[in-house]
């Protein structure tokens, strides 16, 4: 082969050990959030959407070095049929296990969960949608809306992750509703660098944290309290959070409040 292509043989083992270079390096990781973006989107995003996703996310690149990546590696969006049911939704929800049934959680920003659960303002219902830390049971990021959507879910992580700044490889772990598998979700997720966990099928217990937050909150503020106005509902939930975070203790954080909890172990 060497002397086909006349280069000496110790030039190409020179050539295969040689490290790659800087621009090479980022192009890998970059390929690593795209193929993130692409498969969360169902393989329906090219290269224009690709793009803005990442720069949303805080990624200075261009649509053209979005396309070589994207061309290279064999990935190419294609249409939604406008007449087919989506055939990927059911093998969406079957492709994300429970990431964090067996893992030991050991440090803050590790393992985040979220969940939404009603509240009744004036005779309606609002939606609040919460961010826990898993490893201190910190509240890190909520919303509170009208609506249960994708748009509230984003809200709340979004919150999270302007306060937090957690670092790649983050686990999101949450039930199966809509909200959390939505496109605008999931690739939110990818072009963050965060690696989305869901509940067992039939298992709520997978998400215990997040159920326990929530009966806090309505045992402590809520129950038995009438709200006039979102403004009202919304003023109760800031105090409790602050009061939750710093300083409600906790049995299972050997009576510390998630906020001491995550001091003491730093």
């Amino acid at each position: 082969m060497c002397a086909h292509y006349g280069v000496s043989r110790a030039g190409y083992y020179a050539w295969q050990q040689r490290e790659p270079s800087v621009h090479s390096e980022q192009d890998r990781r970059l390929l690593t959030r795209i193929q993130a973006v692409y498969a969360a989107s169902e393989a329906t995003y090219g290269s224009p959407r690709i793009c803005r996703v990442l720069r949303q996310a805080g990624i200075p690149v261009g649509r053209k070095r979005v396309a070589r990546l994207m061309r290279e590696a064999g990935l190419k969006a294609r249409a939604a049929s406008l007449y087919h049911a989506n055939p990927g939704t059911h093998a969406f929800f079957k492709s994300v296990p429970n990431r964090i049934r067996k893992l030991k959680i050991t440090a803050p920003d590790q393992v985040w969960v979220g969940d939404i659960t009603y509240l009744k303002v004036d005779g309606t219902w609002r939606y609040l949608a919460v961010v826990l830390d898993r490893y201190s049971r910190r509240v890190v990021g909520w919303c509170l809306g009208s609506r249960k959507d994708a748009k509230l879910t984003v809200c709340a992580l979004n919150r999270a992750l302007a306060r937090r700044r957690p670092g790649e490889g983050l686990i999101f772990h949450s039930d199966r509703g809509i909200e959390y598998a939505a496109f605008e979700y999931r690739t939110r997720l990818a072009a963050v660098g965060i690696v989305q966990s869901m509940n067992r099928p039939g298992k709520p217990t997978d998400n215990a944290h997040m159920e326990s937050f929530f009966h806090s909150l309505k045992s402590d503020v809520i129950h038995g309290e009438r709200f006039d106005s979102e403004a009202q509902l919304r003023a109760v939930i800031q105090r409790y959070v602050a009061y939750y975070n710093r300083s409600r203790i906790h049995s299972a954080l050997d009576y510390r409040s998630p906020v001491d909890f995550e001091r003491a172990a730093a």
